[in-house]
């Protein structure tokens, strides 16, 4: 098995337009991409080329709580082999979407800890 990495961390933010200015502004970073989300909403990625933050506005900005963690991202070779051994632990996983570049689901952990697997092979 090879080793997976964290790959982006998503949080809820007022407004995700500056919230991606400022974090380019502090960190140097550049806005990797921008567009719709999840349940309506709008997401930045921000970051360098290997990870990045999502920051994520939801389009009824009442509906999730503001410096909310929404899920974390991790990054992995064989999605299929990642996902046989979340399920074969009783998890149940969700959302599967192809996309561009890649591929994903997501899966919460029995603590309520909601996860995306995403593969880029």
């Amino acid at each position: 098995m090879t080793q997976a990495r964290l790959e982006h961390v998503n949080v809820t933010v007022s407004d995700p337009a500056a919230t991606a200015r400022r974090l380019c502004d502090w960190f140097g970073w550049h806005i990797r991409w921008s567009g719709p989300a999840k349940n309506g909403g709008t997401t930045y990625h921000v970051g360098n080329d290997d990870d990045y933050v999502a920051v994520y506005a939801h389009a009824r900005p009442t509906e999730t709580p503001l410096g909310r963690l929404n899920h974390i991202g991790v990054l992995v070779e064989d999605l299929a082999a990642a996902e046989a051994r979340i399920l074969s632990d009783g998890i149940t996983t969700h959302s599967h979407a192809d996309y561009e570049p890649g591929r994903r689901f997501y899966f919460d952990d029995p603590d309520g800890i909601e996860f995306e697997v995403i593969s880029y092979a």
